[in-house]
């Protein structure tokens, strides 16, 4: 049973490793559909391959491959005829806002929120959302679903292994103070 709930997940969550990897495992639960384009893909891969000289091309390219094979039906297309008709603080937010309308994304994953105005993005029936503030939703609506997620990450990290307070530590550095402080409560079960 999938849900009908659906997400874009903006670059910014995509691009910190532990983040994008905890919401990758997430998203193939039915907790929510998790979404993104060709365009949000390229924003964080070009600036990972920019920030992280020891990572390749083909390196990000099969990693890419792995998420798409992993979440399938994340691609959004046919949204670029939308861009032109929103406006946003910043002029090249748009598509990840047309993406967003176009799959009846209910909430935009996304690190900056004053990019995605509420009063713009209400009447769109669009809420933009911290990946801190989704995180703990979800831990309220299924914990066991996302300790089950967040131990099978800390499961494959192996270069180096992580303990439960390393890998919550990485996530409270990557901005999710809440979801940690509940994560902390369930920590025999990560």
């Amino acid at each position: 049973m999938h849900s009908h709930f659906t997400v874009i997940l903006d670059a910014c969550v995509l691009y910190p490793a532990t983040l994008r990897n905890v919401l990758m495992q997430l998203a193939t639960t039915s907790l929510f559909r998790a979404k993104w384009t060709d365009a949000i893909r390229e924003e964080w891969t070009r600036n990972l391959l920019q920030d992280k000289p020891d990572i390749t091309g083909e390196q990000v390219a099969k990693l890419c491959e792995l998420m798409e094979a992993a979440v399938p039906d994340c691609l959004v297309t046919g949204y670029e005829p939308l861009v032109d008709g929103l406006t946003l603080p910043d002029p090249d937010d748009r598509h990840v806002l047309a993406a967003a309308i176009r799959c009846h994304a209910a909430v935009i994953v996304t690190t900056n929120l004053k990019d995605f105005p509420a009063e713009v993005l209400a009447p769109l029936g669009v809420r933009a959302q911290h990946p801190d503030e989704f995180i703990t939703h979800l831990l309220d609506l299924d914990t066991g679903a996302v300790c089950n997620a967040v131990k099978t990450v800390r499961a494959r990290l192996k270069k180096p292994p992580r303990t439960v307070e390393e890998l919550l530590d990485l996530l409270q550095k990557q901005g999710l103070p809440e979801s940690v402080s509940v994560l902390q409560d369930f920590a025999e079960l990560l």
